[in-house]
């Protein structure tokens, strides 16, 4: 739990700051989506890099790193005059987010056992979906009275306890973990094909993890489509004048992903993913649907729950499909190439959506935002599911013959 209050922070402003650029800067939908959009091309930038420097130098130590460069961007908020310094500020502090996050999900994925990796990382990344959804209501809270000082000094305090909680990791060497000293040699004897010579000359595998590559573009089919809810989520209630119950709708989304969590470890670590993806990505395109014909509060809570249920399935069984499939010392790489690419979804999401919404409505924007959770599913039938029932074939084949 300790390892997602940066998420937090992240998401907190999500919905706080594009709510700043419309109420305070008067912007429009496209200019509330490019707040999200730039943090995230400072992320997306710096995610191969990341990677690499977590499978480098260490995870601990990047870990700080990012925390130390997360915490000094959030004081610099207090000092930003203007949309410009306001956007370069929102560039560095989506950078230090990336190699934090990257950082912190390898030590999640590194201490959990083989066995038990589907429901390990389950729950690792369920305390990072209930950021996803206690952020966006945290940070509808802070900004109800328009003061944005307590909003930054909240994301303050958050992120100086998110440096504090990294600083006191403590990590066991027999884990493939560094060490407080001497790092590298730690990582170095946990993992000892990464200390085979490296390959001279620019290779894109240097910055991106091949085999989870294919998951991993599913992923961002998958958060361009979710960034609709966190962006806009309270623009659309105050549309149907439901205002009342956007907080609420993140919260019940949070209660369905804690509730249906350790069944959905178990179910990954007993069966084949495609237990999980199949029903939840098809759960939380109805509950799009859904949403998008909402005129009620009790139409828009439904839709929470069942896309609750959903999304609580898909993201663990992505994050851990990208480990998984990937060599083990290249771990960092992995989680860097998910989240570049989730990270990208999210941002290019934000954007486009807005722009839909902005010629159109919020209820066009929602359906587009289901018919797009359609696509993923076929993304994954083409990129995943084909593609390892054809590895699963060839060997019976061979037998065969």
């Amino acid at each position: 739990m300790r390892r997602q209050t940066g998420f937090l922070t992240f998401y907190v402003l999500t919905t706080a700051f594009p709510l700043y650029v419309r109420d305070s800067l008067h912007g429009n939908q496209q200019q509330m989506g490019l707040v999200i959009t730039i943090y995230v091309l400072g992320g997306v930038l710096i995610r191969p890099l990341s990677g690499q420097w977590v499978d480098r130098f260490g995870k601990r130590k990047m870990a700080i790193i990012g925390m130390v460069i997360f915490l000094l961007a959030c004081l610099s908020y207090f000092g930003t005059k203007g949309i410009i310094l306001f956007l370069i500020v929102r560039f560095v502090h989506g950078m230090s987010y990336a190699i934090a996050s990257t950082a912190m999900s390898t030590v999640a994925a590194t201490i959990v056992p083989t066995s038990r990796e589907g429901e390990g990382m389950g729950y690792y990344t369920m305390f990072m979906s209930i950021s996803m959804v206690v952020g966006p209501a945290l940070g509808l809270f802070l900004w109800q009275d328009k003061n944005i000082h307590v909003l930054l000094l909240a994301i303050c305090i958050i992120a100086a306890l998110s440096l504090a909680f990294a600083v006191g990791l403590r990590m066991p060497k027999d884990k493939g973990m560094e060490p407080l000293a001497e790092v590298q040699e730690a990582d170095s004897e946990a993992a000892p094909v990464a200390s085979e010579p490296a390959k001279k000359g620019w290779r894109l595998s240097h910055f991106v993890e091949p085999a989870a590559l294919p998951i991993s573009l599913v992923g961002f089919i998958l958060s361009f489509a979710y960034s609709s809810l966190s962006s806009f989520m309270a623009s659309f209630t105050d549309e149907i004048h439901q205002s009342q119950v956007t907080g609420t709708f993140f919260m019940v989304f949070a209660v369905m992903i804690v509730a249906f969590r350790p069944v959905i470890g178990k179910v990954f670590d007993r069966y084949k993913e495609h237990y999980l993806y199949y029903p939840g990505i098809g759960l939380f395109a109805v509950g799009m649907f859904l949403l998008s014909q909402s005129h009620s509060a009790a139409m828009v809570l439904f839709s929470g729950v069942i896309m609750g249920i959903g999304y609580g399935a898909l993201l663990p069984c992505f994050q851990t499909l990208a480990i998984k499939l990937s060599p083990e010392h290249r771990r960092g790489s992995a989680n860097g190439t998910f989240f570049l690419l989730f990270d990208l979804g999210y941002g290019l999401g934000s954007y486009f959506m807005g722009m839909i919404a902005s010629i159109s409505d919020y209820r066009m924007m929602y359906l587009a935002a289901g018919i797009i959770a359609l696509i993923c599913a076929g993304g994954y039938y083409m990129l995943h599911h084909r593609p390892r029932r054809r590895e699963a074939s060839y060997p019976q084949k061979a037998n065969v013959a």
